[in-house]
């Protein structure tokens, strides 16, 4: 047994409230500072540091120190993948008054550093269905076909196989309750399109806002339409 996982220190950890909003905090893909962290959560920087050290030592954050600051991200793409997952159990929060941003978030986000919500699950419809992607075994096999999309795209798929990063993985998405591409090629993807100017990120938020030459490019090539509600 004492070689075993201790799941029940990572229940601790995670189950702790503030820790887990921190989790959710990073799921951006951006690193945040201490007190960032902090004001993000609603604690003092005093208390948000003894939090930190907490998911520190269980190597679900990692930190670098430029200057005076030290920054604080989730350690690898396997932590937002657990995150994500247990948003898809995670109870929705019961608002009082209006909706504040809600629906931006369901149509098009980051999970970490790739695509999710409506825009992530259809855009990944759609490579599967026009044989660029294949499934098998719970991850997402690259075609001839997808190889050269990809290529002519601006993505150089050889070169992430190539990586240590596991290359494309199908990643349940919390509001839609489908599969999204995540992985280095998923984002490759997504870091693509905001070089193209389709998509712009928003500051201290997940969202991501789908440009007008976004909208076209994605209605013409993909057969997308998105329209935040």
């Amino acid at each position: 047994m004492n070689d075993e996982p201790d799941l029940s220190r990572l229940a601790r950890t995670i189950g702790d409230p503030t820790r887990i909003q921190m989790l959710a905090l990073l799921m951006e893909g951006r690193a945040l500072t201490a007190k960032e962290l902090a004001y993000g959560t609603d604690i003092k920087p005093a208390t948000a540091t003894t939090h930190l050290r907490q998911l520190l030592e269980d190597k679900l954050l990692d930190m670098t120190t430029q200057g005076r600051h030290k920054y604080f991200r989730l350690a690898s793409p396997e932590v937002a993948r657990l995150i994500e997952s247990l948003m898809v159990f995670a109870p929705k929060r019961k608002h009082v008054g209006p909706a504040t941003g809600g629906s931006a978030i369901c149509t098009a986000r980051f999970c970490y550093d790739h695509l999710a919500g409506k825009l992530g699950t259809q855009l990944t419809d759609v490579l599967v269905k026009r044989g660029l992607l294949e499934t098998e075994d719970g991850t997402f096999l690259l075609t001839e076909q997808g190889e050269t999309w990809f290529g002519e795209f601006g993505i150089d798929t050889k070169a992430l196989q190539k990586s240590r990063r596991q290359f494309a993985y199908p990643c349940l998405d919390w509001s839609e309750r489908r599969d999204h591409l995540a992985g280095a090629l998923g984002a490759t993807l997504a870091k693509r399109m905001i070089e193209l100017g389709w998509l712009t990120r928003n500051k201290h938020s997940r969202a991501v806002s789908i440009t007008a030459d976004g909208r076209s490019a994605l209605a013409e090539q993909f057969g997308i339409a998105l329209h935040h509600e």
